[in-house]
């Protein structure tokens, strides 16, 4: 039997107006520590996106969805953040935020595979 591990996630949300807290899910990140794993996984369906909020700045939101990327690989090119452990990096990308991406509460789970579980859950939550 193969043994299954703690894992934790958060849905990577679009809020272009904080105030109405309307949002568009965009994403998954998943974080398991036992098996050193941090990735983040998103679609950015353009026309959905201009559908839901007409004024948004893709550019500027593909940066953003970058920078969560970065921040899950870690290192120097992640800047600051990306030099911390890999537990400090998952709590920081899902620290409460008052901006146009922000993610949902994080959740936990038990995992064999964290690679298949962030497919899964891409596939249910955002896809």
């Amino acid at each position: 039997m193969q043994q299954e591990y703690l894992f934790e996630y958060a849905v990577i949300r679009v809020v272009p107006r904080v105030e109405r807290e309307e949002f568009l899910n965009i994403g998954v990140i998943v974080f398991c520590a036992k098996q050193k794993f941090l990735q983040a996984r998103y679609l950015l369906d353009e026309k959905r996106l201009k559908a839901f909020a007409p004024g948004l700045d893709l550019a500027e939101l593909k940066e953003h969805i970058c920078s969560i990327e970065r921040i899950c690989i870690g290192g120097k090119d992640a800047g600051p953040i990306g030099k911390l452990d890999i537990a400090s990096r998952f709590r920081w990308l899902t620290a409460t935020r008052s901006t146009i991406v922000q993610t949902s509460k994080v959740h936990p789970g038990f995992c064999k595979d964290a690679g298949q579980t962030l497919e899964r859950l891409f596939g249910q939550l955002v896809v």
